[in-house]
């Protein structure tokens, strides 16, 4: 499974990908908004990890970018913000799901990266969507 993470601060991303890859995962990170979504738009990924608070391009603008372009990745938000409306806003802007992360300065590890299920539900949901 091919996975984007677009994450700004880079030891959250560095640790996501770390944590990613020993699952078994093709991990490939973006520490903006435009490179995140120049990314997604020249790979295919199965799934994708967004960040909401990125610079240059917020990850809602990303996610409703990306599904109005056609992307059909797993859209999995995280963030360290925690509140109903962000979960209701990603989920508005085409996010498959939304995870509260713990903020930079607290003591976090790989272990605490979105397990594989999440993502793979992630993938899931949007390809169920695909009509053939």
């Amino acid at each position: 499974m091919r996975v984007l993470v677009v994450e700004d601060e880079r030891r959250l991303a560095a640790a996501l990908q770390r944590g990613l890859q020993a699952e078994g995962f093709s991990v490939d990170v973006a520490h903006d908004g435009p490179q995140g979504l120049w990314l997604a738009g020249e790979h295919d990924y199965d799934a994708i990890v967004l960040d909401i608070m990125l610079p240059g391009l917020n990850g809602y603008r990303v996610c409703a970018r990306l599904r109005a372009t056609g992307c059909e990745s797993g859209i999995l938000m995280l963030t360290a913000k925690d509140g109903e409306y962000d979960e209701a806003e990603a989920l508005d802007t085409g996010a498959d799901d939304f995870l509260s992360s713990p903020s930079p300065t607290s003591s976090w590890s790989p272990a605490c990266a979105p397990s594989s299920g999440a993502l793979a539900a992630a993938a899931r949901r949007s390809w169920s969507s695909v009509t053939w």
